[in-house]
């Protein structure tokens, strides 16, 4: 292949922009804020979670306490009821005056026990109450640190998109410099290796550190300046300088 010395050397500047534009990309793959924000992410998720399940215990003792409440009522509806059979004179029977007094002691006694198992959910749903709180708290304190993430994030593309825009803006320039077939070429090859071109430089290929052969720096030597010399070693495109060695 045939190129001018001069548009084989823009593939040089061809090259670092590539660069350039592959570190760009690289950086926006890898911003730490991504990482962070599919770890907040899964914590708020699991989060999420935790609130429900609390949520779901929280209510269920608050049906729990409203049942041992109405049983609270009814039986001491029932000893109000009885207290006032009692009281008026009503019973005269001594048999049934002692199993009324038998019945109100009974009642009285399954109240204060039904009083105290209202006491004890109450105590568990103000647990379970504060419990929901507490995870509601910490899920809502990481959504919001996780959207702090994610507009640094943004910001962040925002700026890298930017200078990936002036990258390829540039680019598109120099491509305008260099021959369709050494751009296939160059393109070809930097498809298969990541950098399709490097300069030769003191003996060395630049792609792959490699210095040449003798040999292969006589050949280079040797071949007319618009021939398009490639490195054994890489099988990159060599682009030939003064700083060559040659």
């Amino acid at each position: 292949m045939k190129a001018a010395p001069a548009a084989q050397k823009r593939l040089l500047d061809l090259a670092e922009l590539d660069s350039v534009i592959d570190r760009l990309a690289h950086r926006r793959r890898t911003l730490p804020e991504l990482a962070e924000i599919d770890e907040l992410a899964a914590r708020v998720a699991r989060l999420a979670t935790q609130v429900i399940a609390a949520e779901t215990e929280a209510g269920d003792l608050a049906r729990e306490q409203v049942k041992a409440e109405s049983d609270v009522d009814s039986v001491r509806i029932r000893a109000e009821r009885d207290q006032k059979r009692l009281d008026s004179g009503q019973v005269s029977s001594p048999k049934d005056l002692a199993s009324l007094q038998s019945e109100i002691v009974s009642l009285t006694r399954r109240q204060s026990d039904l009083e105290e198992v209202v006491l004890e959910i109450m105590e568990r749903r103000e647990a379970a109450d504060g419990q929901v709180a507490k995870l509601a708290a910490e899920r809502d304190e990481l959504a919001a640190a996780r959207g702090a993430a994610e507009d640094r994030r943004d910001a962040a593309f925002v700026e890298i998109d930017k200078e990936n825009a002036e990258a390829k803006g540039r680019r598109a320039g120099i491509v305008g410099d260099i021959p369709a077939d050494l751009l296939a070429l160059y393109e070809k090859l930097r498809e298969q290796s990541g950098v399709g071109a490097a300069m030769l430089q003191g003996g060395r290929c630049l792609g792959c550190r490699t210095s040449l052969s003798i040999a292969d720096l006589n050949r280079i030597k040797a071949a007319p300046h618009d021939e398009v010399v490639r490195c054994e070693e890489c099988r990159r495109i060599l682009v030939r300088t003064p700083e060559s060695g040659l």
